[in-house]
């Protein structure tokens, strides 16, 4: 057995204000080499916008 097993708090994105780790995609744009996403915080509401390569 492995003793560096991840677990679901480990990984992920969390909200830089709250620290809260559920943020739904409100939309997502998809360029030529990259995909946008806007994502909101449900505890505080404040939106992050994360880009991600193809």
């Amino acid at each position: 057995m492995s003793s560096q097993k991840q677990t679901a708090n480990d990984e992920g994105l969390s909200c830089h204000t709250c620290g809260y780790r559920h943020l739904p995609v409100l939309y997502a744009r998809r360029g030529l080499r990259m995909i946008r996403r806007v994502r909101e915080c449900r505890h505080c509401g404040r939106r992050i916008t994360t880009r991600e390569r193809v």
